[in-house]
């Protein structure tokens, strides 16, 4: 298995500026500014992957691909440029490193040129919606190293964390155990992976694919089109937490929007909706695709009021808003034309503030759960998981289970 890298080398996310060498922005897409790659020695050469002039859409991510890709070392570019295979797209996970194995090159081992041109990639394929998209997966990110540093303050202290010890949120982290010394969990915004299956192109078929601890990004592309946003995994410990002097919440917006959700059925309809089994985490989480239920349960949303349809299209939309917006808002008129045939269902309390408190929202397309669990490192506290899914759409359609 991957290991952590020393302490000191640990990059984070967050502070690293696109370095003006490595990329710069031009008429909506990316450019190399010096057109250049790496061998195994860091020495640049002056081969360099086309790049699309003014540049929208699809082809704005395959700009910053290219340029990502200009500034890695042959081994690197080995690493990132995978085959779009059914066993490489389902390698995701929510696990921390230690446990799974991810493919794609670890951000901790990257430059500060390289990560910020990996950032580029990223943010190019998000959402630009304020707590939902690439915005969102940053906090995520950013939880992650506070996490780390919640757990390095039961061994020894890490400079390069991004959170002290006064950044971590009330709660106790655990002595041992998991997620604590000895559990062989491996936290940070360092230890996220990158990589493309397929070459990246305005023409072929290929995936971004990134992820690591509580995060999975999967879009699909297949001639220039985004064809796939999902499984969209997404999750976060702790729920809230201080950096830096601002105050983070990266899936309120979510759990918000169910809550809304929830809170505005009559106590008939929360009869309707409750479901029998409990949850201890999503249905369709890593390893479970197409493992869709037969038969939708729950409330069907042609039972609601319009009031109440417009909640349950609120709140599926941070969600969408994961992907471009061009993408999100195509994705939205789609589940709103299919919102009668959608079902609602929850087990546990309304509020999601306790163990086991789940929501699922299930339609012809639109499949999301979203639920409470027992805090890992602060176990006195709640934290969050949720996955995305799409009956159709995961990966693009492009594999049968």
């Amino acid at each position: 298995m991957t290991k952590e890298p020393s302490q000191p080398s640990r990059r984070r996310w967050r502070g690293v500026a696109v370095a003006a060498s490595a990329v710069v922005l031009l008429g909506g897409g990316y450019a190399t500014a010096n057109a250049a790659t790496q061998n195994d020695t860091g020495k640049r050469t002056t081969a360099a992957r086309p790049q699309i002039r003014n540049a929208t859409g699809v082809g704005r991510v395959v700009n910053a691909a290219n340029a990502f890709v200009d500034t890695l070392t042959t081994a690197q570019q080995a690493e990132v440029l995978l085959d779009f295979s059914q066993a490489n797209a389902i390698t995701w996970s929510n696990l921390p490193e230690g446990i799974v194995t991810r493919p794609g090159v670890q951000f901790s081992t990257l430059s500060d040129e390289q990560l910020a041109a990996a950032k580029a990639v990223v943010q190019a394929a998000m959402g630009t919606g304020k707590g939902t998209g690439f915005d969102q997966a940053t906090q995520i990110l950013q939880a992650d190293d506070v996490l780390a540093a919640a757990e390095s303050t039961t061994t020894s202290a890490d400079p390069t964390a991004s959170a002290t010890p006064t950044d971590v949120p009330t709660g106790t982290p655990p002595s041992g155990g998991p997620g604590g010394p000895g559990g062989g969990f491996n936290y940070g915004s360092g230890v996220y992976f990158l990589a493309f299956l397929g070459t990246p192109s305005t023409t072929g078929t290929w995936q971004l694919h990134f992820g690591g601890h509580h995060l999975a990004v999967n879009i699909t592309f297949a001639n220039g089109k985004v064809t796939g946003s999902t499984p969209f995994f997404i999750g976060v410990e702790p729920t809230s937490f201080t950096t830096d002097g601002t105050t983070y919440q990266p899936l309120s917006i979510m759990r918000d929007g169910m809550a809304k959700l929830t809170g505005s059925l009559t106590a008939a309809q929360q009869a309707e909706a409750k479901l029998s089994q409990s949850f201890g985490d999503v249905l369709l989480g890593p390893g479970q695709d197409g493992q869709f239920p037969a038969t939708k349960v729950g409330i069907p949303v042609s039972k609601l009021s319009p009031k109440q349809k417009k909640l349950v299209l609120a709140a599926i939309h941070p969600w969408v808003a994961a992907v471009d917006d061009a993408t999100a808002t195509m994705l939205m008129k789609a589940y709103e034309k299919d919102l009668n045939k959608t079902f609602v269902a929850y087990s546990g309390g309304l509020d999601l503030a306790t163990q086991g408190d789940y929501v699922r929202i299930d339609g012809p397309g639109v499949w999301i759960e979203f639920i409470s669990q027992n805090g890992i490192v602060f176990q006195d506290q709640i934290h969050f998981h949720t996955v995305y899914r799409d009956h159709t759409r995961d990966y693009g359609g492009e594999f049968t289970f």
